[in-house]
């Protein structure tokens, strides 16, 4: 055990605040700015060591052995040790072939080595009798006291008013991170990322992280972009959140920021998510810096599905008086669509401008006539605190000057009272697709069966395509904890283990991962800090006599690999039966505090 103490080797938030102030009080401004950059990250790192995965809605009580499984099931499962069951319950009347489901899961950590290589979810077949692997996705992994909590993600089939099973295992050690086919594609870093899958192409703004364009992937391949010069920031589609204060001198918006103040991005093959953060900023950044209504914005694209979702907050962090204020604003260039909609609060959708007494929507958009294609978007919910004046209200403009296309919804209508503690809360989907009128024909000498169908597009009318999408998302399936049937379970098809995670392959990867610890971080001069308890090397591949590691550096000061990779390899050149060692870098997931093992934690001086 080491005998390092981590507190002399840092500073606390405390301590650095107490210098930034003397620093500050003497006019050493230059150091004042080096101290607050420093506060920033050891926030960063106290961030990441409490960790941001939600309370285990499930939690451990409910963890089986493999071997109360049936035989049959644990034939197919050899290699994991550890399962749960899940049923998914359909109560809206709505059958479900891909609907994305979440559920945070606690597990023990004595059970688990990485969750994102471990883990994998089937469903019960209940007409075969065989469980079945499904893609998945896990989010957040983080150790908390005697447990690993993360959020998995899956996407459920589940017929109307009905269930169906899952199983969760875990406790592989010789797993590898499982590559699942997926539409969902992904190109960039930071925020500026190009996100794709069979419907759409987004675009993400490499300023500031804010929708740029979306590309139609259905016939001619429309693309939604916003022209001119803006207000001299990049022009977007997405232009919300934003606010002018009681003065009325200026607008602050998050699409003024220069870069993110703070972000996190989670990839994967099921969902691609960017979380953004901050004070929005003044047109004369940074003469006036208000701190005052603190902004947190997050997009979500799933695979094979034709909507993406945002989610959205504004906190007062002190009383304020605001003169306007807007949470959801959508410009699109070049006349694309000819009518507007809108979607009243029983979900019923209304072509054409909602009259002017219309003052409860939760949807807007428009279609075009002849191209059917439409943008919808559905405003799911709408919340706040410390406020009892929500508006739920747009006038969608076909023809705003010198745009095109506009609408602007401005929850808190015109001037009015914060008190710190208001908080207001959205949440919305936005949809793209073919629109058909009720009862229509499909355009173009098309017949339905023409258009993209899927879980949304059914082969019916537009106007109950937006509605059941939003029955769908206001009333997701639900997920509990209940017995797994087994009466009939059966071995068929492909077992769980890939090549590299069976039990031939599991003495090799043992060997292989005990001999990565006797590789060292060097710039740790007098501690034992190997990569594995370090957390950098994220997955290992055994084909054959090759050997592929994949690997990341703590952070993108050091981006020379070669620095850790060149010893991982000549150290596992030296061990029998590895005849090639090949070393695989990557960013994603940038690594955290959260990759440290219980060993890692004790050698750095952290608690266990």
């Amino acid at each position: 055990m080491s005998d390092l103490h981590y507190e002399p080797c840092s500073d606390s938030v405390a301590e650095k605040l107490r210098l930034l102030e003397n620093a500050y009080r003497s006019g050493n401004h230059d150091l004042a700015m080096s101290l607050a950059e420093s506060i920033k990250d050891t926030l960063s790192f106290e961030r990441q060591t409490h960790g941001n995965a939600g309370a285990a809605t499930l939690a451990t009580d409910a963890v089986r052995a493999l071997a109360e499984l049936p035989a049959a099931w644990r034939e197919w499962a050899s290699g994991w040790t550890h399962w749960r069951a899940v049923t998914v319950t359909e109560t809206a009347g709505l059958g479900r072939e891909r609907e994305p489901v979440r559920v945070d899961l606690a597990f023990p950590a004595d059970q688990v080595t990485d969750l994102r290589r471990e883990l994998r979810v089937a469903r019960l077949d209940a007409a075969s009798g065989h469980l079945r692997e499904v893609t998945s996705q896990v989010c957040c992994p983080v150790p908390s006291g005697p447990e690993v909590r993360g959020q998995v993600l899956f996407f459920a089939a589940v017929p109307a008013h009905g269930q169906s099973h899952y199983v969760i295992l875990w406790g592989n050690p010789a797993a590898e991170l499982p590559e699942y086919p997926t539409d969902l594609k992904v190109e960039g870093s930071g925020v500026g990322l190009d996100i794709s899958n069979g419907y759409y192409s987004a675009r993400l703004s490499r300023q500031m992280g804010q929708l740029e364009r979306l590309t139609y992937k259905r016939e001619h391949g429309l693309e939604l972009s916003a022209g001119g010069p803006g207000h001299g920031e990049p022009p977007g589609i997405d232009w919300a959140h934003d606010y002018v204060p009681e003065d009325g001198i200026q607008k602050l918006r998050i699409t003024n920021w220069a870069e993110c103040p703070n972000y996190e991005v989670t990839r994967g093959p099921l969902c691609v998510e960017v979380r953004r953060w901050g004070f929005p900023h003044s047109p004369l950044h940074p003469v006036f810096t208000p701190s005052r209504l603190h902004i947190d914005v997050s997009y979500t694209f799933f695979a094979g599905l034709p909507y993406f979702l945002k989610n959205g907050r504004m906190d007062a962090v002190k009383d304020m008086d605001i003169n306007a204020l807007r949470d959801d604003e959508w410009v699109f260039s070049g006349f694309s669509f000819t009518d507007p909609l809108w979607v009243d609060s029983a979900g019923r959708v209304h072509e054409g401008t909602p009259a002017a007494e219309q003052r409860d929507m939760h949807g807007i958009g428009y279609f075009n006539r002849h191209s059917r294609d439409a943008f919808v978007a559905l405003w799911l919910d709408l919340e706040a605190e410390q406020f009892d004046d929500l508006q739920r209200w747009a006038l969608p403009m076909l023809y705003y000057r010198p745009h095109g296309h506009c609408w602007a919804r401005y929850p808190a209508g015109g001037k009015q009272h914060f008190r710190a503690g208001t908080c207001l809360r959205q949440r919305n989907a936005y949809l793209l697709g073919p629109y058909f009128e009720p009862g229509g024909t499909a355009a173009l000498g098309q017949s339905r069966g023409d258009v993209l169908r899927g879980p949304i597009y059914a082969d019916t009318d537009g106007v109950t395509v937006v509605e059941e999408t939003r029955r769908r998302l206001l009333q997701p399936l639900r997920v509990e904890t209940a017995a797994l049937p087994t009466a009939g379970a059966a071995t068929g098809g492909q077992p769980l283990a890939r090549p590299g995670e069976n039990a031939a392959a599991a003495p090799l990867k043992a060997l292989i991962w005990q001999a990565l610890r006797d590789v060292k971080d060097a710039q740790f001069y007098t501690l034992d800090a190997n990569v594995v308890d370090l957390g950098y090397v994220y997955d290992l591949r055994v084909r054959g006599e090759t050997v592929t590691v994949l690997i990341s550096m703590p952070h993108r000061g050091r981006p020379v690999y070669a620095f850790i990779g060149d010893p991982i390899r000549e150290r596992l050149l030296g061990i029998d039966g590895v005849r090639e060692v090949l070393i695989d870098f990557t960013w994603e997931p940038a690594w955290s505090v959260a990759r440290l093992t219980a060993a890692g934690r004790r050698t750095l001086g952290l608690e266990g």
